[in-house]
């Protein structure tokens, strides 16, 4: 057997090694400064633990701090030191998962009856971890058997760890797991690690919530400490003053406090919105049928709920069904047989093809663009739930296109198109484009999949258009395009999609007659602009802060009468301006003129127009601008002219 192994470098070259070599051996081979700036190995891909021992023939790399995976790295050491920390403070409490996340880290955590931390209990835990962090605890890493390890966290009283290596053991045939220590603290962990506690660099617990075990509303509530970590105190900084910003732009504030909409219990998951939150819907589907004018669609309904049959013939059944709502009519009919079961819709799709289906086409009917606003239901747990952007009930502003193989790419061309003018109007500049390809669970023949993928390939290509590629992000159905915006704080939110689609059409006998009088297929494409039209309302109310464009804002202008008498004239000046177009609101109530401007810019409305004994007397209003300060007196033929000459140019 060889004495040395050999291994590739990022750079194509080979470094020879001991056998018996650690992830810490080859970057101490390498150089004394890489020894020591290491957090982790990157072997063919995957990311170890220094200590991991190298076979021979991998690639490698040594993660440091400019690494992009180091930050993941650290956080998920955070998030062990976190719960060292914790036990610490209350020796009775049960841990069960604490991950890295995107900006951060958590973990779950069942306290004791009657001693859950409260905000002002993080400043303590923080005093805590920076002690363990100073320590510079080593990570270190053991296996045991899963019967050992259930009887090691059993003894404990850690149940979580118990339950997690059941069912590791359970539905992974897991017969072993990993566990890493550091300091008197040792936790179940697939890894990795970085090297010890002290790599790890300004940190900060941020706050504290409420989740299920498992997302399970049925399961115990667990308190979920949330926190962050980065290499240095200046990127912490500026990471929190995201996250201040992030809190004043909050859809779940910001919606109440602007009457847009109210979440109540009665109805999880499902908002309630209110009349300027429908005027806000209404303003962007306006927009969206725009473009569904210029581009020569038409629009259906479909029903909501529909027989259970139709999802078993669409294939969601087999793909879908654990996120669907059931309906049992069969008692109500007076059946005893059990009877009809019926299904909300999750997806327009199944509707569209019976649409489709109504009727005989022709190939001069192609391509046939049926566009839907369709409400759709979905299953997700209460505890998932957050605000507009994650909900069961939504309206999607989807469309179908039935077209041949050979329009493909011009259907797509055009919805991309439509895309990217939408979202500009919308105030997104920053848009990134992903293509998703076949997922472990779908329907249909591979030949079916790669001209799928070939198709939206070829017509993001000649586009000319950047695009990442997400292998096994696709639907049960076919590949897709998705559309991500950026949003004022960096953000990134997928928004609108275009699915290629061979499975429906078939599922459905779906056909159009050909130039040659025989029978063939169509194509289906899948598209939604914006989505979801209430997640799309919650991205564009954080990304406006709420201080909507002149053309979107609900309210556009606030009438102000400075005392009761000038009420009658405010209505009348209100009259007017919503002859012209305008959306007004008059504030009637007996306060001063001081407090109504306050509220008002709270309301965050566009214009403020005051109007007292002066104004009625010259048949003018006083405008304050939200953006220019006090404009001055004006007519209201001038005020309108000018809210519509700046919603036009917005």
């Amino acid at each position: 057997m060889a004495s040395e192994i050999s291994v590739k470098l990022p750079d194509g070259s080979e470094l020879e090694l001991p056998r018996g070599t650690t992830g810490a051996d080859a970057a101490a081979a390498i150089g004394p400064g890489l020894a020591r700036a290491a957090l982790a190995i990157k072997v063919d891909g995957e990311l170890r633990d220094l200590g991991a021992p190298l076979s021979g023939g991998e690639s490698i790399e040594v993660i440091t701090e400019k690494s992009p995976e180091s930050l993941e790295l650290v956080r998920h050491d955070a998030a062990h030191v976190l719960a060292e920390s914790v036990l610490d403070l209350w020796p009775q409490a049960k841990i069960s998962i604490g991950p890295p996340i995107a900006d951060g880290f958590y973990y779950d955590i069942e306290f004791p009856d009657g001693e859950s931390p409260g905000e002002d209990d993080l400043a303590r835990i923080e005093q805590r971890m920076a002690e363990h962090i100073k320590a510079d605890e080593p990570f270190e890493r053991r296996e045991l058997s899963s019967d050992e390890a259930i009887a090691y966290f059993g003894d404990q009283g850690q149940d979580y760890k118990v339950e997690l290596i059941e069912d590791l053991a359970r539905d992974d045939g897991e017969s072993t797991v990993s566990l890493y220590r550091n300091g008197p603290f040792e936790d179940l962990c697939r890894g990795p690690h970085g090297p010890s506690t002290g790599r790890i660099g300004a940190f900060k617990l941020t706050s504290l919530a409420g989740a299920y075990w498992r997302g399970d509303e049925n399961r115990q509530m667990l308190t979920r400490i949330y926190g962050t970590a980065f290499h240095s105190r200046k990127e912490l900084e500026q990471h929190l003053e995201r996250l201040e910003q992030a809190r004043a732009r909050d859809h779940r504030r910001l919606g109440p406090q602007l009457d847009l909409f109210m979440l109540r219990p009665e109805a999880p998951g499902m908002p309630f919105w209110l009349p300027d939150g429908t005027v806000l819907l209404g303003l962007i589907e306006a927009e969206v049928r725009g473009q569904l004018a210029r581009r020569g669609y038409v629009e259906i309904k479909t029903p909501q709920v529909l027989d259970e049959e139709l999802w078993h013939r669409s294939g969601h059944w087999e793909n879908y069904r654990e996120n669907m709502f059931f309906v049992e009519a069969a008692q109500r009919e007076g059946s005893r047989s059990g009877g009809r079961r019926f299904a909300l819709k999750p997806m327009n799709c199944p509707g569209a093809c019976l649409a489709y289906d109504a009727e005989r086409h022709s190939y001069r009917d192609l391509p046939l663009r049926l566009a839907e606003f369709g409400l759709v239901s979905r299953y997700e747990r209460e505890g998932v739930l957050h605000g507009l952007l994650r909900v069961r009930g939504f309206t999607q502003d989807d469309a179908h296109v039935y077209c041949t193989l050979e329009q493909v790419t011009d259907e797509v061309d055009s919805i991309c198109e439509a895309i990217d003018e939408l979202y500009e109007r919308f105030g997104f500049e920053d848009v990134q484009v992903e293509l998703s390809t076949r997922p472990e669970r779908s329907i249909g023949t591979e030949e079916q999949w790669e001209r799928a993928e070939g198709s939206l390939r070829e017509a993001l290509e000649r586009q000319g258009r950047e695009y990442e590629v997400s292998p096994g992000e696709g639907t049960f159905y076919g590949p897709k395009i998705d559309f991500h915006v950026t949003d004022a704080l960096g953000r990134c939110w997928q928004c609108g999609t275009c699915q290629l689609d061979f499975q429906m059409p078939e599922r459905f006998e779906l056909t159009y007659t050909g130039a040659d009088n025989a029978e063939h297929r169509p194509v289906m494409i899948h598209r939604a602009l914006v989505g979801s039209m209430e997640r799309f309302a919650g991205i564009l109310i954080e990304h406006h802060a709420g201080r909507f464009p002149l053309w979107l804002a609900p309210v556009q202008a606030g009438i102000l009468p400075v005392a009761d008498r000038h009420v009658d004239y405010a209505r009348r000046v209100a009259a007017e301006l919503r002859e012209a177009g305008v959306r007004v609101r008059v504030d009637e109530r007996s306060e001063s003129v001081g407090r109504k401007i306050r509220e008002a810019e709270l309301a965050k409305w566009p214009y403020m127009l005051v109007v007292g004994d002066e104004e009625e007397g010259e048949g003018k209003v006083a405008v304050r601008s939200h953006d220019r300060g006090d404009l001055g007196k004006k007519s209201v033929a001038e005020l309108a002219q000018q809210v519509a000459d700046s919603a036009a140019a917005a």
